[in-house]
């Protein structure tokens, strides 16, 4: 799903009067609409569990919408049906020799500003990451250490 598809179909409901003359608002309608898109994706066949990826930065203002929804989503769906996994990069400073744990820390903690507490972390690294940088990632993250998952890049995918 696309930020123009769900603004279209909102606009479309509107123009049909689905909204019975209500302004439309980015929360509740957009985030009700993408909301809806994913669940629907859950119920057209018989699935273990749905995968959606909101892709972009945090804080950008494009994926705001979609932010809200799935923080919505977990409250509405409770933890047993729902699970938010958080991917983020661990830099290599070559010159310093060491890998950066800030901008997972940073990341993270924008998302809890927005009521989104990541479950699993998911860390992209192009060097190994020890248990004590893993450890480091979930105590200042508040997630547990076995929830925090080093994916080393390869040399070909």
């Amino acid at each position: 799903m696309t930020t123009g598809r769900i603004y279209l179909s909102v606009i479309e409901k509107e123009r049909r009067g689905d909204y019975l003359g209500k302004t439309i608002q980015v929360v509740p309608h957009i985030t009700d609409e993408i909301k809806r898109r994913i669940l629907c994706n859950a119920t057209k066949q018989p699935l273990d569990f749905v995968i959606t990826e909101i892709g972009g930065t945090i804080g950008d203002i494009e994926s705001q919408p979609f932010l809200e929804a799935i923080r919505q989503l977990r409250w509405e769906l409770g933890p047993q049906r729902a699970l938010n996994v958080h991917l983020t990069y661990v830099p290599y400073l070559a010159a310093a020799d060491e890998l950066k744990t800030k901008p997972t820390q940073t990341s993270v903690k924008q998302l809890q500003g927005l009521g989104i507490q990541p479950e699993v972390l998911i860390l992209r690294t192009e060097h190994h990451l020890s248990d004590e940088l893993r450890n480091k990632v979930a105590h200042f993250c508040n997630v547990a250490p076995e929830a925090v998952i080093q994916s080393q890049d390869l040399p070909s995918i």
